[in-house]
Order: structure tokens, then sequence, then C-alpha cells
């Protein structure tokens, strides 16, 4: 009986050695990354309204959004996969483009919202005011999804 222990010693002096020789060039995760927007924030700006609010959402070009109002507090998120993949094909339509080269005309709705949507560099605009305008389809489309997806 006193030979187990005497061979467990040994087999475990024979692997010591062998301890630092693992294999540390396995993947880390087999995850799919996200691709991101196009380098850019997307901002969406909703204010107006009855009682003149002020939300501010900010989306990340992981996918990672944050919601802020006008007392200043913050709801962080995610985007779903879906969602960020439509908002990443709306970022790279050119109506978009078109969109924000447009003046918005003053409106004579009273307590209606306006949006203020940016992308990088670009900026387009509109106030929900149906009698007097269609809003811009792309931007429109933005403002949906965003408003939609972040609650």
């Amino acid at each position: 009986m006193r030979a187990a222990p005497a061979v467990a010693a040994a087999v475990a002096a024979l692997l010591i050695p062998l301890a630092g020789c693992a294999r540390t060039d396995a993947p880390t995760s087999t995850l799919p990354q996200a691709t991101p927007l196009p380098g850019v924030e997307v901002v969406l700006i909703k204010s107006g309204g009855i009682v003149g609010l002020t939300d501010t959402i900010t989306v990340r070009a992981d996918g990672t959004w944050t919601k802020t109002d006008r007392a200043g507090a913050e709801r962080d998120g995610r985007l779903a996969e879906a969602d960020l993949d439509r908002l990443r094909q709306l970022a790279a339509d050119p109506r978009l483009t078109a969109e924000a080269a447009v003046t918005v005309p003053a409106t004579m709705c009273a307590d209606a919202f306006s949006y203020r949507l940016t992308i990088g560099p670009t900026t387009s605009s509109y106030v929900d005011c149906p009698p007097q305008a269609t809003p811009p389809a792309a931007t429109a489309e933005v403002v949906g999804l965003l408003t939609r997806a972040t609650g």
C-alpha cells in the first residue's frame, strides 16, 4: 500500500515540467464581433411637445446607446442586432445627405415635436406637423427605429 504514494509522487515529478507547455494560441472567443457603424455616432434630439421635453439618444459605433432626458436622467442599452444592421444601412443611405441639404420651413404647429438627427457630419431635421409637411423619409425612418429600440 505504500507503493501508491511513491508512484504518484514520481508521476507528478515527471509532469510538473510539462505544465508550462499549454497552448496559448487558441482563440479566446468564438462569438462573432459586430461590425460597427461606419466610425460615427448617431445622435437624435427630440424636443418640444406640450411639456417641453428634450430627449437625446446617442448610439455609439458598437450599437450601445444612452438616452438622456431634459432632467439629465440616463438609461443605457444596446441595439438588437437586427436594429443595428438596419441603422448601419440607413446611416449609409444617400437620402440622408440630400435631406440634410433641405431647409426646414418654419412651422405653425403648436406643441409639435422637433427632431434633429446627426450621423457623423450630416445633420437633418424636421418638425412633426403632418398637415404642413411630410417628414424626410430616411430621417423619419431612423427616428422611428431609435425611438422604438430605445423605449
